[in-house]
């Protein structure tokens, strides 16, 4: 794992522990319900995180983007999988979404290398 995914998981846990710690009944329910949502349902979790994916190009948060492709590969995702829910988020974001595009293939890239 390069140097940067790891200073993005350990920022994102830390982070997330800090927030959590704070005590706020609505964050932590949100929270909880964030990490439910991609749990094995009527939906398996390679779908949900693919879902997950492509709503997060079309929003443009790369963070988000950044955690659904990580989760992807995790959960055994083709990169040709990877491609076709990209697409899908394209189509949806139209050509504003192009830059969160590259960086999303260019942490792919940087995921296969690490294989």
């Amino acid at each position: 794992m390069s140097d940067r995914l790891k200073e993005f998981r350990s920022f994102r846990e830390r982070m997330n522990e800090r927030i959590l710690e704070a005590g706020n009944l609505e964050i932590k329910r949100f929270f909880a319900l964030d990490s439910r949502v991609y749990e094995e349902g009527a939906l398996d979790v390679r779908t949900k995180e693919l879902m997950g994916l492509s709503a997060s190009l079309v929003l443009r948060c790369d963070d988000c983007i950044s955690y659904h492709v990580i989760r992807c590969k995790e959960e055994g995702v083709t990169d040709e999988q990877i491609f076709e829910c990209l697409s899908v988020g394209l189509i949806v974001g139209g050509s504003i979404v192009i830059p969160h595009l590259r960086r999303a293939v260019a942490l792919l890239d940087e995921l296969n290398e690490g294989e």
